[in-house]
């Protein structure tokens, strides 16, 4: 099963969201292509009401959390409770940041 279907599989079934993507974002970063080791998560749940940021990110991280130990580099965690969704997000979706990581032959060559 591919680490993107995975990660979804467990979310829905974990939070049961109104909004949820999953996003590869592998190949802005220095990997082989069609590799599966930086994603990004848009969720959108009841479930968060009344938790603070750092609560959803580590109910998030234990639900993937066979995944972060053994297949995922990184992990970009967008959390939201609808009414926060909807007041701020429901049309674009935050953007990710650049990638700063520098290429393994620049690393090779110091």
């Amino acid at each position: 099963m591919l680490i993107h279907t995975a990660i979804e599989q467990k979310l829905l079934t974990a939070f049961d969201p109104v909004f949820l993507e999953v996003i590869n974002e592998s190949s802005n970063h220095n990997v082989p292509a069609g590799s599966e080791s930086h994603f990004k998560v848009v969720i959108v749940t009841a479930a968060f009401d009344g938790m603070r940021l750092l609560a959803r990110h580590r109910a998030v991280n234990a639900v993937v959390a066979e995944e972060l130990a053994e297949k995922i580099h990184a992990l970009a965690l967008h959390t939201y409770t609808p009414s926060e969704w909807y007041e701020y997000y429901a049309e674009t979706p935050p953007a990710s940041p650049k990638c700063f990581g520098g290429s393994k032959a620049d690393k090779a060559s110091l």
